[in-house]
């Protein structure tokens, strides 16, 4: 049996992700040791030692609490919030995608320029729009909904633009190809475009995954009441009525973090495939 060998060159990035690795996973674990702990007071002499990293109590007490409680309805939050997020997802991946195909193998003579004029948004602080798009929300009648949590987040400059690089490298001779066998620009878009960028819409939809699930500014601007409220919004709320329940506050937020890693472990393969070839140049 031979002794596994590690290149000189690779320890130092080794130790580097390891340390990396642990600064990501003791707060998870800290998380999920705390909600696991049903006695307010044992976690409250824990905290702080190497104790609240270290399960020693195993319950699902404060879980059940936090899913059957009436005033706070976590399976309510948990569907606003998978709604919100899976409709925003894919109306951005479609629309985005579309605009980016247009802009990258269209004919417009000043693709170039509106591709810039859509980088340009990026500089422009979020929270500076909020007024006028709460305003114009207003306006229509949309507040507390789920259309005016949705409809803001679907046009995204990044998005966009990973898109556009993708697509402006797809090879000319196959979009000739396409158009030779008849296929329409559409056709083109729909059948050779996009089967091809499926590392591309898995980078897309984990970054956007991430940033939709935990937005909070905007949801807590535009909802009134627990019937649209997303979980974000719904964990700042819990908090302020709970503030001495940490082990429920964490078993809500360990509940809020479930999906996100999920989601991460089945776009894991894809997300770096896209990465990896990212850097490779064809």
């Amino acid at each position: 049996m031979t002794a596994l060998r590690i290149p000189r060159g690779a320890v130092l990035p080794l130790l580097f992700a390891g340390i990396l690795a642990l600064g990501v996973l003791l707060p998870l674990l800290m998380m999920v040791t705390i909600s696991l702990n049903p006695n307010e007071q044992d976690i409250m002499v824990s905290m702080g030692s190497i104790r609240s990293f270290i399960p020693q109590v195993f319950s699902l007490e404060n879980y059940v609490q936090v899913w059957t409680d009436p005033v706070h309805p976590f399976a309510r939050y948990l569907w606003n919030t998978l709604l919100i997020t899976g409709s925003t997802l894919l109306l951005s991946i479609l629309f985005n995608s579309m605009a980016a195909f247009v802009l990258a193998q269209g004919t417009l003579k000043v693709r170039k320029l509106v591709m810039i004029l859509i980088l340009a948004t990026l500089a422009v602080p979020g929270e500076s729009l909020v007024l006028p798009q709460l305003m114009l929300a207003s306006w229509a009648g949309l507040i507390d909904s789920y259309q005016v949590q949705i409809i803001p987040g679907v046009a995204n400059a990044m998005s966009i633009f990973l898109f556009y690089q993708f697509f402006s490298r797809l090879p000319k001779e196959l979009i000739e190809a396409a158009r030779i066998d008849g296929f329409s620009f559409f056709q083109i878009y729909r059948y050779v475009a996009m089967p091809l960028s499926k590392p591309v819409i898995s980078a897309i939809a984990v970054l956007q995954f991430l940033e939709i699930w935990n937005a909070y500014l905007w949801p807590v601007m535009v909802t009134r009441g627990p019937e649209y409220r997303p979980l974000s919004v719904a964990m700042s709320a819990y908090f302020g009525t709970n503030q001495a329940a940490w082990g429920n506050i964490m078993a809500f937020a360990v509940s809020m973090a479930i999906p996100v890693i999920l989601f991460f472990l089945i776009m894991q393969r894809q997300f770096i495939a896209s990465v990896m070839s990212s850097g490779v140049k064809g």
